[in-house]
């Protein structure tokens, strides 16, 4: 079976071995996916069986050129860009796709918590002041230039609670905080983790309100003007999920009004982000370039759940398929 990855290196800048895909056949590996080379890669997917794509690439030039294709993996797990109508062709051509499930837990959750620390303490800032000469320069010992907060105590409100969404509640008991969880399905093996509640519950009662729901049409600009108003006066927002549960407008108002005591962000509607983002702008946000996933570690995991992937299919078996 001949494997074609695009955009390979994304997950793999050259830190990772692809021996596992070698294992099925011969293995074609296009790190960057240009005008210079799209030719060839489409020629290499002539005879390609199997493909390694992100969800941005994946389109209807890439299925008609490759008539032998049956099987493609994204490299992710969100597929919320991937249009229904191709998945339907894909069903229609004979060709499998599934996504990356669950890879990245624990990498996402210490994201979540490192963009909600530097909210917390404001480390990075204070650092930068120390070195600029601040520390001492009025005769004091210590000097704040922001507030400070103590997490054990807060509430911290979790809306989504799959894998990362309970790897989340952990972290935070870990803190002393109270956790609440919103979810559209209450599991009672979860319920020692976290208080279920309903979703203006979780937004009036959390000191902070993190994301962890895929994004889908009941979910878009989840948190907007109206549910910015349910939260409590200085709440924290943290989004490391996707950029379009955030109505990004809203959010910018929330925090230059004060409404909002901060935001830490690692997702934005169009990415990469568009210098108009008002985000960029807004008082107290915090912006990482989605970056969450790509620990070493992790990008092993999923470049080893991606070799699984098809190891299951060619064992009649396919596993998390996203076009049944």
């Amino acid at each position: 079976m001949k494997t074609v990855i695009l955009d390979g290196h994304i997950i793999n800048p050259g830190d990772i071995s692809w021996a596992g895909f070698e294992a099925f056949g011969p293995v074609q590996v296009f790190d960057h996916l240009t005008t210079d080379n799209r030719g060839e890669a489409l020629e290499a997917l002539r005879d390609a069986q199997a493909a390694f794509i992100r969800q941005t690439a994946l389109n209807e030039e890439i299925l008609y050129a490759a008539p032998k294709l049956e099987f493609v993996s994204l490299t992710s797990t969100g597929y919320d860009q991937l249009r229904p109508g191709l998945l339907r062709l894909a069903r229609e051509r004979g060709v499998t796709v599934c996504n990356i499930a669950e890879y990245g837990a624990p990498a996402v959750s210490q994201h979540t918590f490192a963009l909600l620390l530097e909210l917390a303490g404001r480390v990075g800032a204070h650092d930068e002041a120390v070195k600029r000469g601040r520390w001492g320069a009025d005769g004091e010992f210590s000097f704040r230039d922001y507030p400070l907060m103590e997490l054990a105590g807060k509430t911290l409100g979790i809306i989504g609670f799959g894998q990362i969404g309970r790897a989340v509640a952990r972290i935070g008991a870990g803190f002393g905080m109270q956790v609440l969880a919103y979810s559209a399905h209450v599991r009672p093996e979860y319920q020692a983790l976290a208080e279920y509640v309903p979703l203006d519950d979780l937004l009036c009662r959390s000191h902070v309100v993190t994301l962890h729901c895929p994004l889908k049409p009941e979910t878009r600009e989840l948190i907007n003007r109206e549910s910015i108003a349910k939260m409590r006066d200085g709440a924290l927002l943290l989004n490391t999920a996707r950029g379009g549960l955030l109505c990004e407008r809203d959010v910018a108002q929330a925090l230059n009004s004060g409404k909002l005591g901060g935001a830490g962000l690692d997702v934005v509607a169009a990415e990469p982000i568009q210098r108009d983002n008002p985000l960029l702008t807004a008082k107290n946000c915090l912006i990482t370039p989605h970056l969450a996933w790509a620990p070493l570690e992790t990008r092993q995991r999923l470049i080893d759940c991606a070799v699984e992937n098809l190891r299951a299919y060619l064992n009649g078996s396919p596993v998390h398929v996203i076009n049944p």
